[in-house]
């Protein structure tokens, strides 16, 4: 015969009976709708938990000049830090990273897309898109990429600087 599960226990994979909605709502208009405000509070907390997260370095890098600065993962067998002792630098977890609305994104809150000529900065959309002029864009594309740009009310995020 079979064995039943109790009703009373709690395991993982039961559903709750009264929290489930018949028909979920369309969340592709919503999500559209309010991306802008979302994305400037999530922004918000992004700089907040950025603010608290520490500096991930390579073990002993202030030691010895060899090492990079930069995060490397500990794999020696008796390393401190691989075995997250309590005053050895940190080690990189899920924890950390930022809301998944705003990861990737630039500061601003607008996506970054590159722009190499006119027709690319035709196809950006004003409210969630900011055109990166490609680095290999010479100078006469550049400033008729950027008087396009100022037409359509399109943001750059790298123009070129004017002297004075």
């Amino acid at each position: 015969m079979p064995r039943r599960s109790n009703p009373l226990r709690s395991n993982g994979n039961r559903r709750r009976e009264g929290r489930r909605r018949e028909n979920p709502p369309n969340r592709s208009f919503a999500c559209y709708y309010h991306t802008r405000y979302r994305n400037k509070k999530t922004s918000y907390v992004r700089k907040k938990q950025k603010s608290k997260k520490p500096t991930f370095k390579q073990t002993d890098s202030h030691k010895k000049k060899k090492l990079a600065d930069y995060w490397r993962k500990p794999d020696g067998i008796h390393n401190k830090t691989r075995y997250a002792k309590h005053g050895k630098c940190p080690l990189v977890e899920a924890g950390y990273g930022s809301p998944a609305a705003v990861r990737g994104l630039h500061p601003s809150g607008f996506e970054e897309i590159i722009v190499n000529n006119i027709k690319d900065v035709e196809s950006l959309k004003t409210d969630r898109q900011a055109g990166r002029i490609g680095r290999t864009v010479g100078t006469k594309k550049r400033s008729l990429i950027e008087k396009k740009a100022a037409e359509l009310g399109l943001k750059i995020l790298n123009p070129t600087r004017k002297v004075e």
